[in-house]
């Protein structure tokens, strides 16, 4: 596998690429001016209609959730984009807003329902002015790896589950400023035979910069907090940690079930970032997207620890007390203990009922 070499940050009001020839150059223009156009052109990413008359439905019911919007909204990231700027700049309390959940609380649901009308949109099947169909490879790539993260949620250590579904929503956006600014860019980005890591080091060669970059710095210019904008700056780096590297592992997954090629260095570096043990890593590849489980939202609280639902996941995968006690490095009396610990909580007379009772709200 190719390792990017670190080389300094370009400054990105540049207009000049040391390989211009090579990917068609960026359009002509001057160069602060471009990357302008192309930071406006993102942040008015048409959405898919189905999408924004879906919003429109469900917010105009008087019962409709926050948990129901924002799952809603997560399904596209044009409107994704376009509540998470409203609630940061103006629509909601600025700084507060660093997740799609919180930015839909602070909207109203007629807020959202504002924002996403006010959206161009494009049908399925259908290209969408310059653009061309871009826009619905982008937004089905972006929600899978927001699957993905969920899946690593449930599965790694991972503190700020929605946080991490909404830095995976947005994680490439700075691959479709690179594709406004330099014609030819899809070239690199649309090589399935090297790896993520490979590709991202094509673009430093090539452009000068990277896509990761760019999305970080659009993120800030969008007004999100630090903690997003930083999940998609780092995303690619060898060195990721918490939220970074998860929304990395989530983004190999997704690829890796695409057919793409993937490292699986990269890979294991960045479960073991995010403290997945191998095992849990070869579950999570294996089955995903076939086994996903349902999201846990904030209107269905876990009452267990991550110690208790490690043990009973354990039990619904059909192991006896020594088995699971194995793999978490316990006693197999520590593990009957958070097992009675776990029926006690959820009123469960059984392991079956445990089992069933869990899986029915999404905590395993």
């Amino acid at each position: 596998m190719a390792v990017a070499t670190k080389t300094s940050k370009p400054r990105l009001n540049s207009g000049k690429s040391p390989t211009r020839k090579r990917v068609g150059g960026p359009a002509n223009g001057k160069g602060g001016q471009r990357l302008s156009a192309a930071f406006d052109a993102v942040s008015t990413l048409p959405a898919l209609s189905e999408t924004t008359n879906r919003v429109a439905k469900l917010t105009s019911k008087e019962n409709a959730s926050v948990a129901e919007i924002a799952e809603l909204v997560e399904s596209d990231t044009a409107v994704a984009i376009a509540v998470m700027k409203a609630a940061n700049n103006g629509g909601g309390p600025r700084g507060r807003t660093s997740n799609l959940p919180d930015a839909v609380d602070a909207l109203t649901p007629a807020g959202v329902r504002a924002v996403a009308g006010s959206l161009q949109t494009y049908d399925l099947f259908q290209p969408v002015g310059p653009w061309a169909r871009l826009p619905e490879r982008f937004r089905r790539h972006a929600v899978a790896t927001r699957h993905a993260a969920e899946a690593i949620a449930d599965l790694a250590d991972v503190a700020s589950r929605d946080e991490l579904a909404t830095a995976a929503l947005l994680h490439d956006i700075g691959q479709l400023v690179l594709i406004r600014l330099y014609p030819g860019c899809e070239a690199i980005l649309g090589d399935r035979e090297s790896t993520p890591e490979q590709r991202c080091h094509a673009e430093r060669r090539e452009l000068g910069i990277d896509h990761t970059l760019v999305g970080g710095v659009l993120a800030r210019r969008w007004g999100l907090p630090a903690v997003i904008a930083g999940a998609i700056e780092r995303h690619h780096s060898d060195a990721a940690t918490g939220l970074a590297a998860a929304v990395r592992l989530s983004d190999l997954v997704v690829h890796h079930a695409t057919g793409d090629m993937v490292s699986a260095e990269a890979m294991a570096s960045a479960a073991e970032a995010c403290k997945l043990s191998e095992a849990r890593l070869n579950q999570l590849v294996y089955e995903f997207p076939h086994a996903r489980i349902p999201r846990q939202r904030r209107a269905e609280p876990c009452p267990l620890s991550r110690r208790e639902i490690d043990a009973l996941r354990g039990l619904a995968e059909g192991k006896v007390y020594k088995e699971i006690a194995a793999e978490m490095g316990l006693s197999a009396s520590t593990v009957r203990t958070h097992l009675h610990n776990v029926y006690r909580k959820i009123g469960a007379a059984d392991r079956a009922q445990a089992v069933l009772v869990a899986r029915e709200r999404g905590w395993i």
